[in-house]
């Protein structure tokens, strides 16, 4: 953040400029309104890439804090627009990032990016090239590269950030934590992770024929880094998730709320290798309709992790579309594993323990044994829990970078940056299995699939060189990351 005084000036200038000062608004030093009270020129001031659906619902628990306003709303759709601009009407209004960023980088302190998944990096990247903290929705990133250049350029630029996935920051994963540095489940050494997600199409064709762009959405700019490719109605504002182009995926959705209790309690780092099996669609003659365009319907991959300290390695299985793994023999034949469609089953040497999505609803199994182990509370909580997620980045950003409630964030990019790798390695597996089968080989039959093993450090596929065109994908003509 800027200077005290600088970023004072700046804030006045810019309530002076809007139309806050026309309605009578003034900056009013904190000792005036009294304790407990934040002067509007003691708040932070948030931009918003991406002011509809999930970007809304942000910028709603960022005003709620206390701590923060709203000065500006960016999206490319005047569709999506329109109950944010309702909510808060003094915030200007912005189709391009880049010209907000540009021109309001005097008047704002942070910016908040829900976009689509393509987009997340070169939005981020650019705010915090600016010296602007940044919240980024989960996944981090599109790209394995993107996420490592951002958890970079976090310390480059020295800014606070946060990923959202605000499971990271509720009681849950902390009791989780808990449980495993008292001992009681041994050493981990295979975790379950499973979704009923995708919920949007996949495994599905592109269209062949296009059809018109709707009025109010500037469809070249919501590409953005992607190929430039024929507009098709139902592509927005949800079912981007599936193509590959543009959304990672069942991973990418649900990986980074889901796996990161394991990261959590585990501090796993980069996995060593990835494999996996998909399912694909039947068509007329019970032939496998290939979609390399979008994911799969349902897949399982395996990401293994190398033991730290003289630990176990530590297999993790994902799975989608439904799949889930058979249940621990210690829970009961009528207790839900995990929420029901979603969750975790960490499998330890002495025991094992499970949650839901976000890491809710934390149980050792036999699940009597939750309220009769008692064990130390060695991780502090964090207030509200996952509502307090935002608040807390709000308020570390308050504080600035290297500052204690910054270091201590529960999903800053030091943290959501190996997640994210990680995640997007599950998808790598999935991308190779495409490459095999445009090259020909016939993976339908046992044994045609390899394991891609990974150095991690270097963000390299060893084994399979084909499969590292994922790992960085080329952006379109006009957009570049600026590394």
């Amino acid at each position: 953040m800027k200077k005290k005084n600088q970023v004072n000036n700046s804030r006045r200038e810019f309530l002076k400029n809007s139309s806050l000062a026309t309605a009578g608004f003034f900056i009013v030093p904190r000792h005036v309104l009294g304790r407990g009270f934040i002067a509007p020129s003691d708040k932070l001031m948030i931009a918003a890439i991406g002011a509809g659906g999930k970007g809304a619902d942000d910028i709603d628990h960022f005003d709620k804090s206390g701590k923060a306003t709203i000065a500006c709303l960016c999206d490319v759709d005047d569709r999506q627009i329109v109950d944010s601009v309702k909510r808060f009407p003094n915030a200007k209004r912005y189709k391009d990032f880049r010209e907000m960023l540009s021109k309001e980088a005097k008047h704002i302190d942070a910016v908040s990016v829900s976009t689509p998944d393509h987009t997340h990096a070169v939005a981020a990247m650019a705010a915090m090239q600016l010296g602007k903290h940044v919240y980024v929705q989960k996944p981090l990133t599109h790209d394995i590269y993107e996420a490592r250049m951002l958890t970079q350029a976090a310390h480059r630029y020295k800014v606070v950030t946060q990923m959202g996935n605000q499971g990271a920051s509720g009681d849950g994963v902390r009791q989780l934590q808990d449980w495993y540095n008292a001992g009681v489940i041994g050493d981990v050494h295979t975790i379950y992770c499973y979704t009923d997600r995708p919920i949007w199409p996949q495994g599905v064709g592109r269209p062949t024929t296009s059809s018109p762009i709707p009025a109010g959405l500037d469809y070249d700019l919501w590409l953005g880094t992607a190929p430039k490719k024929d507009y098709f109605e139902g592509v927005l504002p949800f079912n981007w998730r599936g193509w590959w182009d543009y959304g990672t995926g069942a991973l990418g959705d649900m990986a980074c709320h889901i796996m990161a209790p394991a990261f959590a309690v585990l501090n796993l780092g980069y996995p060593i290798s990835a494999e996996c099996s998909v399912a694909t669609k039947y068509i007329e003659n019970w032939h496998k309709a290939y979609y390399p365009d979008s994911g799969p319907i349902a897949s399982h991959i395996t990401l293994t992790f190398k033991g730290q300290n003289g630990k176990p390695d530590v297999e993790l299985h994902w799975m989608d579309g439904g799949i889930q793994p058979t249940r621990p023999k210690e829970l009961g034949s009528n207790e839900v594993m995990g929420d029901g469609g979603n969750g975790a089953v960490f499998y330890g040497t002495k025991g094992n323990m499970m949650c839901g999505t976000y890491g809710i609803d934390p149980k050792l199994l036999p699940t009597s044994k939750t309220n009769e182990v008692k064990v130390p509370q060695t991780i502090a909580r964090v207030p509200n829990g996952d509502e307090g997620h935002y608040a807390a980045w709000v308020e570390a950003a308050i504080a600035g970078y290297g500052t204690d409630k910054a270091k201590n964030l529960s999903s800053n990019f030091d943290i959501a940056g190996p997640l994210t790798e990680s995640v997007l390695m599950g998808n790598l597996a999935i991308r190779s299995y495409d490459i095999q089968k445009k090259n020909g080989n016939d993976i339908n039959y046992p044994g045609r699939f390899i394991k891609l093993l990974w150095d991690g450090p270097n963000m390299k596929i060893t084994n399979f060189d084909d499969a590292n065109q994922f790992v960085k994908r080329t952006y379109r003509d006009g957009w570049s990351l600026g590394v």
